[in-house]
């Protein structure tokens, strides 16, 4: 069992750390918010020709086809950059759910658009406040039809279709694709705390859809889930990465008193236990890839774990990040804010943590009732 990412892999990571760098300098990203654009369109296209877009999807539809590990390393650069672009929605979601339970018809449609930036795709689950469940989905999908309402379903202004998570006529819940130039479909834009992940109340009346044949139940559903979860784990301990090397630099450099700010011992504290929370998310999002690239079966309590873990270093260190930074970290002038609210929006993303951690509790149980038999 290797948690080591090949060099071809660690070099891909290297070369999107530079471009985001120099391409996303300070304040870049909270003047493309400013312009009230759905995303940044200058640099979606410039994503797509690096072939970063398609990294993850095989080279017959139009990818790169370097797999999930490649992809895990992205994700943790898009998340320390926050470029403003609906990666996360189109590539971890909407491509990935294509991609596992699609028909050939539906990927040769779809991937290729989804790898070179033409097509956008997003994920519509929720229908309102509360966790992911069968009981949870409403929506209807009846005589190739569907009818319903998902809330938030994230960068729905920026996307051309859905996957959506709908209940059929026998009562099971599967994954169906519904286009945004469809008939009856209505998107109502939702005021969210993350304002660099814009989202909307996507409303469903006898809009004219697709169903994806190999997600016929719940547990296609789930499975998506525990994917993305380990993908959107990546993106948090990117930004975690990013939100202590922000505080540690204002720390060094902000002097009170003759000395640094850093010098004094409950900030090192502060620091100290923003790293070691970072390194195990890191250890953790790392099994995950490895679990998510070998699709073992321990994928759904990697997934947990690395979902839970992440989702408190960044928090956390987004948190201690506005502290040490003090008035000043508050502002709409500093990124600080930036990274606070897209941890508190990954923190819901998929679930709560209360979700995932019964999902975990539940899924280590079950191996340990198994391991015993």
């Amino acid at each position: 069992m290797n948690f080591e990412f090949s060099e071809d892999v660690t070099a891909m990571r290297e070369e999107v750390k530079r471009f985001l760098t120099k391409r996303l300098p300070t304040g870049a990203v909270r003047h493309q918010i400013e312009t009230g654009d759905a995303f940044d369109r200058e640099l979606w296209p410039e994503l797509a020709g690096m072939g970063w877009l398609g990294v993850a999807i095989p080279e017959a539809y139009g990818g790169a086809g370097l797999g999930h590990e490649a992809l895990c390393m992205i994700a943790e650069e898009i998340g320390r950059a926050l470029p403003f672009v609906p990666f996360s929605s189109s590539i971890f979601l909407a491509a990935q759910a294509i991609l596992e339970f699609g028909s050939e018809a539906q990927k040769q449609k779809y991937l290729p658009g989804l790898a070179d930036g033409s097509l956008i795709g997003t994920f519509a689950l929720a229908e309102g406040a509360g966790d992911p469940s069968p009981d949870a989905v409403r929506t209807e999908f009846a005589s190739g039809q569907l009818t319903g309402r998902k809330l938030p379903v994230f960068e729905a202004a920026a996307a051309h279709f859905a996957v959506v998570a709908a209940r059929s006529g026998s009562g099971e819940i599967g994954l169906f694709i519904a286009g945004f130039d469809a008939e009856g479909i209505a998107r109502e834009t939702l005021a969210t705390l993350d304002i660099g992940r814009p989202a909307a109340t996507v409303t469903f009346t006898c809009v004219a859809a697709e169903a994806l044949p190999q997600a016929g139940n719940w547990s296609a559903v789930t499975r998506l889930l525990d994917q993305a979860a380990i993908l959107f784990a990546f993106e948090a301990v990117g930004g975690a990465q990013a939100a202590a090397a922000m505080a540690l630099d204002y720390a060094k450099s902000r002097y009170a008193f003759g000395r640094p700010i850093a010098a004094l011992q409950a900030l090192k504290h502060k620091l100290a236990d923003i790293y070691v929370a970072t390194e195990l998310a890191r250890s953790n999002a790392y099994f995950g890839a490895w679990a998510l690239e070998a699709n073992a079966p321990e994928l759904p309590a990697a997934a947990a774990a690395a979902r839970i873990s992440a989702n408190e270093a960044f928090f956390e260190a987004a948190k201690e990040n506005i502290q040490i930074h003090g008035g000043m970290g508050f502002t709409w002038e500093s990124d600080c804010h930036l990274y606070y609210r897209r941890a508190k929006q990954l923190s819901g993303n998929l679930g709560s943590a209360r979700y995932w951690r019964n999902r975990l509790i539940d899924r280590l149980m079950t191996q340990n009732q198994t391991a015993a038999a």
